[in-house]
């Protein structure tokens, strides 16, 4: 009966990852490795690249603190900024898909915007444009402040991943 048990418990844990930051907790898929700490970041997750492509995507998560970290609007705006055409122009207007909706009783913001990933600056993206890349945002408002959820990579591993983003999503609850 001891084995049963220890072998259950190890395989939930195996299942999944429970994450936390700014009061609110979620659960990332077990295949999503959990990186080491990193600047500005709450949590950080490698996903593993799909058939096709050559390197897999990430999933930065961010909590700057109550009232930091800037408005869903801006961040929307700046997140489709770090996309351009193919002939390097800005994403056009209404290319990039955004929503407000609720999970959990509380304000969930996402954002769909693929093309090439020129990043957000030294820290925050890659040192070349990306051409074929995809960005799945969300923004969770919690009682601590809004929690950040930014998945890049290149489109099929991220359209891979958009189920299991979605359920991590549905996830995050109050602590």
């Amino acid at each position: 009966m001891n084995r049963l048990l220890g072998v259950l418990v190890v395989a939930v844990a195996v299942v999944a990852h429970a994450e936390d930051a700014g009061g609110l907790t979620w659960t990332a898929p077990a295949e999503w490795a959990v990186q080491g700490p990193r600047p500005m970041r709450a949590a950080t997750y490698k996903i593993p690249a799909a058939k096709g492509d050559t390197e897999g995507a990430e999933l930065a998560v961010f909590y700057f603190g109550q009232g930091q970290g800037g408005a869903v609007d801006a961040n929307v705006k700046r997140w489709v900024g770090q996309f351009q055409t193919a002939d390097g122009k800005p994403i056009p207007q209404g290319k990039a898909k955004s929503k407000a909706e609720k999970v959990n009783g509380m304000p969930l913001t996402t954002v769909d915007v693929k093309g090439t990933y020129t990043g957000g600056g030294p820290m925050m993206g890659p040192s070349t444009p990306k051409p074929g890349f995809r960005l799945l945002g969300a923004i969770v408002e919690g009682a601590q402040g809004a929690v950040f959820f930014k998945l890049t990579g290149p489109e099929k591993t991220v359209a891979a991943s958009e189920k299991a983003f979605r359920k991590l999503l549905e996830s995050v609850k109050k602590q």
